[in-house]
């Protein structure tokens, strides 16, 4: 099936664990469509089970663009993302097919939607030099300096939050300018294109169980192994935003002998549940949107009609 004017882009968005990828797939099924992933943990290679990513068999059937594109180790931006997926969405609509971009990176969606501030472009050497005073200092007295400098971008950011800590303070360093006043100018790499989108919501406590019963999955499908063997990169730290996705982390550290198991497989559900949270909230605020609470293909095809 072709959708008709189709010079407008699907984002189908939804928190952890609803079922977007398994819905994309029914779509895809049925409308002639490219799918590509809006994921900022499954573009690592390596990364399979504890990030939830189809498997290769689902893969090979359904296609996505932007899964497994860079090493744990490399670092990958929102420019990065707004690049390639700008390339595949143009491709898409260049052999007529329907652009669904799926997946649960609010970040990623909202600069596609609304373009990114002009901020200086991190270097290899001002990275290093944060990351070091993050591992001298700690987050929280980063935090403390980023309050003092930027209040608005440190009212946002949560004390806990090294990566987007260390950002702030990188912007201010290189540009001289803080983050809160950049972001106010956005520029022009947003989509030109219509967006339709769909937000597939599942009632909290479906979620909750179903967190829960995934991570117990991964686990049995050999988790441990997978990170047990990300351990053994050397170019690998928990500093790196790879190996800050919800999961990795907590099992990270219980090898480091941090956690006991039953520990880390609390705090890793705990953590998810806590992402879900988020992603929930931010999803409230989007407007114009056809909100699921479970697949309905007749209700998509009218939508997109």
């Amino acid at each position: 099936m072709t959708i008709e004017s189709s010079n407008f882009v699907l984002f189908l968005m939804g928190p952890t664990a609803s079922g977007k990828t398994e819905l994309a797939i029914e779509i895809s099924k049925i409308i002639d469509s490219k799918l590509i992933s809006v994921d900022s943990a499954l573009i690592y290679k390596g990364m399979d089970i504890g990030t939830a990513k189809p498997d290769k068999e689902t893969l090979k059937k359904f296609p996505h663009e932007l899964i497994d594109i860079c090493e744990p180790e490399d670092s990958f931006s929102v420019n990065d993302f707004i690049d390639i997926a700008t390339r595949h969405i143009e491709l898409a609509f260049s052999e007529g097919k329907l652009p669904i971009l799926v997946g649960g990176t609010s970040f990623y969606f909202n600069a596609l939607e609304h373009g990114l501030s002009s901020l200086p472009a991190s270097t290899n050497e001002s990275r290093k030099y944060f990351n070091d005073l993050l591992k001298k200092q700690g987050s929280e007295k980063l935090h403390t300096r980023l309050e003092e400098i930027d209040p608005k971008s440190a009212a946002r950011i949560h004390p806990n939050d090294s990566q987007r800590i260390t950002r702030a303070l990188e912007v201010y360093e290189l540009s001289g300018e803080t983050l809160s006043s950049l972001q106010g100018n956005k520029n022009h790499n947003k989509l030109n294109f219509e967006i339709k989108k769909i937000i597939l919501m599942p009632k909290r406590s479906e979620l909750h169980a179903r967190i829960e019963e995934r991570f117990i999955d991964m686990i049995k499908n050999g988790f441990l192994d997978e990170v047990e063997a990300l351990k053994k990169n050397k170019k690998l730290n928990l500093d790196l935003a790879s190996m800050r996705c919800v999961g990795y982390r907590q099992v990270w550290n219980y090898f480091d002998g941090i956690y006991t198991k039953k520990e880390m497989i609390e705090k890793a559900i705990v953590a998810t549940r806590q992402l879900c949270k988020r992603q929930c909230t931010w999803l409230k605020n989007e407007n114009e949107a056809l909100i699921l609470r479970k697949s309905n293909i007749d209700k998509i095809v009218d939508y997109l009609k």
